[in-house]
Order: C-alpha cells, then structure tokens, then sequence
C-alpha cells in the first residue's frame, strides 16, 4: 500500500502528465487526445472526450472549436455528445446561443460552423419542443442572429439593420409559415443591447499556451541515438521542459516531464557550460519524454539522459537554479510501489 505522501506523488505526477496533455491539445487537439488517450488520462469514447472539452480546463477554445469541426465521424460523435451536455431548456434561442458559443470559438471554415450549428438546432429543439416547427427553422434562425450580431456590433458594417428588416429578413423560414414578430423583437433585442461574447484565443499562438514561462532561452542539446549538438529554444513550464527548433514554432520537437529526473554539471570535451538530466539510480534506463518526428509523429524519446549546454556560464547557474525546484530524487517506480 502507498503512504499518503507517496500516493500524493503519483497523483501530482499524473497531474503533470494532464497538464501535458492539454497543452498538447491546444498546439494540436488530434495529438492532444492521443496523448491523453495512450497514457490512460482519458476514455477513448466520445462521451468522455466530449467530457474533458465541456469542462475546457486548461483548454484553448479555438482548438476545442477545431476539434469539434472535424468531419471524421468520430469527432462528429464527440461534437453530438459535447452538445447534448449543454441544457438549453426554458432558454430563449439567443440565451442558448450564448451559451453555446462561449464553451469554444467557432472555426472559419463554412462545412465546420454548419455541422456545429446544425448540431445545436437538434438539441434546442429537443430541449424545447414545439417553439419551432422544425430544426431547419431553428438552424436558419440561429445563423441569421449570429449575422445580425455581427452586422449590428461590427464598427466596418455602416448600415444597421432595423428591427423590422430583421424581421422582414425571417418570413417564411417556419415551414413556410411566419415566427411571431413578438419572438423575432426580443432576439432582435437581446442582441442589440449585448453583442456575443466570443472567446479571443488564437490556438495557433504560443503565448497563449506557454504564457509566463518559468524561464527561456536558446540552449544546445545532445541527440539521443545521433550523436550531434542542436540549437533548441527551450521553454521552462508546469513542471516540463519543452524544447522548440524555433520560437515561431507552433509545437514543441520535445517535452520533458522534470517528474523524478535529478540534475548536475558535468564536462564535455565538445562543449562549455554543460549540465545533465537523468534518472538517478537508473543508468540504462530511458527518461519518459516524448519527441516529435519529421513526418510529424510523435514518439517517445530515447535518451537516458539529456546533456545541454548553456552559452555562459552564468547561463548554465541560472538554468540549473530555476530548474532544481522541479527535479525529485525518487523515481515513479518507488512511489508505486514497484
């Protein structure tokens, strides 16, 4: 049996190996979901899936809204599963819209917002029965109201719409039939008091998934199996070390969890300033890392340790001071008991 401080552990660690996974999902949310997936952080079901992007801890809403746009029949699943957590009952269709489009940001891509926005009209309607003859009437209206946000909210639109064009605009959308023009002046209403609140994240912007990073900076690293120094930007954040071929790079080519991994300086004929992380009391065995391929798998790492050079020296204390807060000396194993 684990000790409280030991069970503490192996839940910290697999904390750690979540908020890896997350940040993953938001650089590439098909990667992401592996990851979590392969390391026993999440069902592969669509249930489940749906599960973790509703609860968006962590999560990047443009990368949530791709995800769910994908036309794979599985993300379809997961898109019909995601919207079926959503309760829109008693809401008018504009408070529902509300909701929905805050819990991710919708993609630019016309077959993406059309699958989304279909999906949400059948659970209006399920959640609401008889306000509208049918979905089609439901999924026609919501896209005029997300037009008119834009139209009656975008400072480029000069001319803005009137209620009576709205409602004009809406005649014969209800199965040939006209909405209540009393429905159609609250919507038109709502939204002229209150735009949409649509998240602003860029999911293809690191500062928004590495903001305020523990420490920065460009290091060289010793490959694993090859034997050749390359110049990485190396990133310092939650508990992980991530390394990028460039600062403009959309994914890291590497992480490494610090979890169980010790430090030292060491002496490299080739190269000054050099320190190592490795497992202690492991000398073959291989750090749980993972790296990206050319091709753009991504694979597990196959260093037992990593050797780095800093450009100073001053360099190489500073990396060391910031990164020993993050370093434990007792491998996994020992925490479950192995």
């Amino acid at each position: 049996k684990c000790k409280n401080g030991n069970l503490n552990t192996v839940i910290e660690f697999r904390n750690k190996q979540v908020a890896m996974g997350r940040k993953k999902f938001n650089m590439d949310p098909k990667k992401g979901i592996q990851f979590l997936i392969e390391n026993d952080l999440l069902k592969n079901t669509c249930e489940d899936i749906a599960q973790f992007l509703y609860k968006g801890e962590g999560l990047n809403k443009t990368a949530i809204g791709d995800y769910l746009g994908e036309r794979d029949e599985f993300n379809i699943q997961v898109l019909h599963a995601f919207v079926e957590l959503h309760e829109f009952t008693d809401l008018n269709l504009v408070q529902a819209l509300r909701q929905f489009l805050w819990s991710f940001r919708l993609p630019g891509e016309a077959q993406k917002i059309d699958r989304m926005m279909e999906a949400f009209a059948q659970r209006y309607c399920q959640c609401n029965n008889g306000v509208f003859q049918s979905t089609d009437t439901c999924y026609v209206l919501s896209f005029a109201i997300i037009m008119l946000n834009t139209s009656l909210h975008n400072p480029n639109v000069k001319d803005k719409p009137t209620v009576e064009r709205f409602i004009a605009m809406n005649r014969g959308i209800n199965d040939g039939g006209d909405l209540p023009e009393e429905l159609l002046r609250n919507l038109y209403e709502s939204i002229k008091n209150e735009p949409f609140k649509i998240p602003e994240d860029d999911g293809n912007d690191l500062t928004h998934t590495f903001f305020n990073p523990d420490r920065e900076g460009w290091l060289l690293k010793l490959g694993g199996r090859v034997k050749t120094w390359k110049r990485r930007w190396f990133i310092l954040t939650d508990n992980c070390l991530y390394y990028f071929e460039y600062t403009t790079d959309k994914e890291p080519r590497g992480i490494i969890p610090l979890e169980n991994l010790s430090i030292r300086e060491v002496e490299d004929s080739k190269k000054p300033n050099c320190f190592e992380l490795y497992i202690p009391d492991n000398k073959d065995q291989v750090i749980k890392a993972c790296k990206t391929e050319a091709d753009g798998r991504v694979v597990e790492g196959n260093h037992t340790v990593y050797r780095i050079s800093a450009p100073t020296p001053e360099e190489k204390e500073e990396w060391i001071k910031f990164l020993e807060p993050f370093l434990s000396l007792a491998p996994t194993e020992k925490f479950l008991g192995k």
